[in-house]
């Protein structure tokens, strides 16, 4: 049997991001890393990587902190003051839960990972379709910053970012998931709290529409009953 390719799966402990992981355990030798940025639910996120990777047997792993983007702030899911919208998910503009231009912060430490341990692939569970229109989740983007990192990296002439669920729904990645026996139930989503899932916010109300169009129960607690999806 062929040796797997080595790769470096960014795992912010979130339903995408499972999914994601689910699918490089299968496909390659899987790294798992968490970057923490000073966000509202940096603690639960943490502990939901923990356990997915410690679910996956995944024993190289990395979790860091660059609280640099929560000095930044313009988001409000870095600065306090600045309250999470509730009121249903509005694709018509980029909404202010976008932490500017996070995604790049995050898939430069994973080249920088990847190149260390020599690993030629980057797993991104990014989402283009039916997600909250966040500009730095398009193909356009990774295809982008995979030409800019194969200019300026040592060793990454092979270097692939892959992005497989850029395409799908929410359903069809839960429905994915599914089919992967992956633990649903050990990932959080919730922008807002911890310990209960909000159900209200942006995230909360993408997922909940997910699991509903699958006829399928969310495994996580949520406060109260979440209302209905709009």
């Amino acid at each position: 049997m062929a040796e797997q390719a080595g790769s470096v799966v960014l795992l912010s402990g979130g339903m995408d991001s499972l999914v994601t992981a689910a699918i490089a355990v299968r496909e390659s030798d899987a790294s798992f890393l968490h970057v923490s940025y000073g966000q509202r639910t940096e603690r639960r996120e943490r502990a939901a990587f923990d356990a997915i990777a410690d679910h996956y047997g995944v024993k190289r792993r990395l979790a860091l902190s660059i609280e640099s983007l929560r000095a930044v702030g313009g988001s409000s899911l870095t600065d306090p003051s600045m309250p999470v919208r509730t009121g249903g998910v509005d694709r018509s503009r980029v909404p202010d839960t976008y932490v500017p231009f996070r995604n790049a912060h995050l898939a430069a430490i994973a080249v920088s990972w990847a190149e260390g341990i020599g690993a030629s692939r980057i797993y991104i569970g990014a989402v283009e379709q039916d997600s909250s229109g966040y500009p730095d989740c398009t193909r356009a983007f990774f295809d982008a910053f995979e030409k800019a990192a194969r200019l300026g990296a040592a060793r990454a002439g092979e270097l692939r970012i892959l992005t497989p669920l850029i395409h799908l729904s929410k359903a069809e990645i839960v429905r994915l998931g599914l089919r992967m026996d992956a633990p649903f139930h050990l990932s959080w989503s919730c922008y807002v709290e911890e310990e209960r899932a909000c159900g209200l916010c942006d995230s909360c109300r993408l997922r909940l529409e997910a699991f509903r169009g699958c006829g399928v129960a969310d495994p996580i607690p949520y406060a109260g009953t979440p209302p209905p999806t709009p």
